[in-house]
């Protein structure tokens, strides 16, 4: 929701990962207060008609596109192919719902291009989570970085997910809430869209009774591959109303830390690293709670060459080209299907 991120890769979808240009664009304010106000209506999010939102979403996404290829000097003819992820209102995979707005063949007729969206459809009817699905994309730039395993990707967006990478093995899950709370929280008490550098959360004492009791939810003793939908522990937030702005932010962002530090339990061995990606790598209260509570390396995935703001349109772009190709999008142990299993919207221009 905080904006469109546009990422060009040189790449097979496998091993030869090549970033090239970099772009952001934003939704109109009014579009993005919509689609605020329908996220936090589930009942509407999940069955109801959406279609002028689905519209008013691809075209605001096209329109990215076509001023980023202008911008960059790049003609059109020579992309393959668009992965377009759309925007998640609604993510429920134990009853087989998730729902991202996007129009591939209104996309692939007005840009041109051949698209891919829909990404996580088919893996939540195989009885999947259909999140992440980035994880094969961090094992490949792991790989291809050179980096030593094992190691874990943490992206921190509205929900924190873990990669880990072992010598043999690949988990991923949803660990719990990252921004999501605390950026409601914050629009909420003082009209800022996010706590910036996490300064009002350093700024409050933790109430440790209020995190515990987050963490007793059953979500975090259940074992992966497991997922969540950006609002799932939003009816908890009743338990820091009699708080202050700051103590309120630093409740909410130590619980974000405590559910990071116990994904520890479903690894086979301790990560030599953790990188960060996701707008949260920029709130301090996070990144040095985190480095204290896991007692290993914890740094911006920039310390080892990547693109934090952009790794989740690169994976898409990624996946879009493993899609063209018939290869998995999501195995096993990152999202629970019975198989590796291909996936994606095929819209030709």
């Amino acid at each position: 929701m905080d904006g469109i991120d546009i990422a060009m890769l040189h790449t097979d979808g496998e091993n030869y990962i090549h970033a090239k240009a970099t772009g952001l664009s934003t939704y109109s304010l009014p579009l993005k207060q919509q689609l605020l106000a329908l996220i936090q209506d589930p009942e509407r999010a999940a069955n109801g008609d959406v279609a002028e939102f689905i519209q008013a979403v691809t075209d605001a996404h096209c329109t990215a596109v076509e001023a980023f290829l202008e911008q960059h000097h790049i003609d059109p003819d020579s992309i393959d192919v668009i992965g377009f992820h759309g925007q998640t209102i609604f993510h429920a995979p134990e009853r087989g719902i998730t729902r991202q707005l996007f129009d591939g063949a209104r996309a692939a007729t007005r840009l041109g291009i051949d698209t891919v969206c829909q990404f996580r459809l088919a893996d939540v009817a195989a009885g999947g989570q259909g999140a992440p699905l980035a994880p094969l994309y961090h094992q490949a730039l792991a790989h291809a970085s050179g980096l030593e395993l094992p190691l874990v990707v943490l992206n921190l967006g509205g929900v924190a997910n873990v990669t880990y990478i072992g010598h043999d093995q690949i988990t991923a899950f949803d660990t719990g809430p990252a921004s999501a709370l605390l950026d409601d929280f914050v629009r909420e008490r003082i009209g800022k869209s996010f706590d910036k550098d996490g300064q009002l959360a350093q700024s409050g004492l933790i109430q440790d009774v209020i995190v515990e009791q987050f963490l007793a939810s059953d979500y975090f003793s259940r074992r992966p591959p497991k997922s969540l939908d950006r609002n799932a522990f939003h009816t908890w937030m009743d338990l820091v109303k009699p708080l202050s702005n700051a103590d309120g932010a630093a409740t909410l962002a130590a619980f974000t830390v405590q559910s990071i530090a116990a994904s520890r339990h479903h690894f086979s061995e301790p990560p030599k690293q953790w990188l960060v990606g996701g707008g949260g790598r920029h709130n301090l209260f996070f990144m040095q709670s985190l480095k204290h509570q896991l007692g290993v390396p914890v740094d911006p995935v920039e310390s080892v060459g990547w693109n934090g703001d952009m790794l989740e349109a690169e994976c898409f772009a990624w996946l879009a080209v493993r899609t063209l190709k018939g290869l998995p999008l999501s195995v096993p142990s990152t999202t629970g299907v019975p198989y590796p299993l291909t996936g994606g919207k095929i819209s030709r221009a």
